[in-house]
């Protein structure tokens, strides 16, 4: 087992030069450059390869030579993910068109009393703000406060887009108040629910076969306060198009015995994890967690 160390792939530089390309010349001279990009972290870096090969041998269950293949599927996809992340961020003129399935599970949340909305680093999770912007409600991001502050600051030079509120992650634990007030005051809470920092309390569940680590953290907030979940997800279809999707709300009742609660978060993450399976048996090739993920590592 392996937990998050807390930085996401990818450096200023990269951000820099295909934020050059997309103002001076399109997307398309981005996502070429990302050919070269995809093939370099393939070949050298060792450190997000051996996990990701790993995934797709061991857990998807991909041959030696597919295994390799949707490596490199995987490094371009997230380049591309990135890429389209910019240039929304950044309201560049696209052609993205966008199907959203369940999304009046979000507005039944936002016209009653919020919830929380449970992601994944599965496909694009800037992507889904699309569904966020349009929910007529107060709704907060939570993220690590620390999490590659240099390219933030680079992208609030250029974002035009409406910011979406953020609460950020500390070590004082004062999210933990903001999240309070955001759902007392019956607005949204959006948290990612696969990934967690050492120290973090987690629950083992079966997933993709072999049991990972999932934190309890975001699931235990949503039933302590019993407020209705929803899970979501943002897939790249193709290079212009995304399927984006949001389960119905679902309220998990607390429960005062310690035993019960348990059993209602190992459901909660179970529901969860399953609608991660439906999407990762689709697109195997955008599952973003490039360290070692599941429990046993063979």
């Amino acid at each position: 087992m392996s937990s998050w160390k807390g930085k996401t792939r990818g450096g200023l530089t990269g951000y820099r030069i295909f934020l050059f390309l997309l103002q001076n010349i399109n997307i398309n001279a981005a996502y070429l450059l990302l050919y070269f990009v995809a093939s370099y972290y393939v070949i050298f870096a060792r450190k997000a390869r051996k996990p990701m090969y790993y995934y797709f041998n061991n857990i998807i269950g991909f041959g030696i030579l597919k295994s390799i293949y949707y490596l490199y599927l995987n490094n371009l996809t997230f380049g591309k993910v990135i890429i389209d992340k910019v240039v929304m961020m950044a309201g560049i003129q696209n052609k993205f068109t966008f199907e959203f399935e369940g999304e009046q599970h979000l507005h039944q949340m936002g016209n009653n009393n919020g919830g929380l909305i449970i992601g994944a680093h599965v496909g694009n999770w800037e992507i889904a703000g699309h569904l966020l912007d349009r929910i007529n409600k107060p709704v907060h991001i939570v993220m690590l406060d620390a999490e590659h502050k240099k390219i933030k600051n680079l992208l609030d030079n250029v974002m035009t887009q409406k910011k979406m509120n953020v609460i950020p992650i500390k070590d004082d634990m004062s999210h933990l108040f903001q999240i309070k007030e955001a759902l007392i005051a019956n607005e949204i809470v959006a948290i990612h629910g696969d990934r967690f920092l050492p120290g973090s309390k987690t629950m083992s569940i079966n997933f993709l076969g072999k049991d990972a680590q999932f934190p309890t953290g975001p699931f235990y907030i949503a039933m302590k306060y019993n407020k209705p979940v929803t899970f979501v997800s943002a897939v790249k279809e193709n290079n212009k198009h995304y399927h984006l999707k949001a389960t119905s709300p679902k309220i998990y009742l607390n429960s005062k015995s310690l035993i019960n609660r348990n059993k209602i978060l190992q459901k909660m993450i179970t529901d969860y994890t399953q609608e991660l399976e439906l999407t990762l048996n689709k697109y195997p090739e955008q599952w973003f967690n490039y360290y070692y993920f599941w429990n046993k590592i063979e």
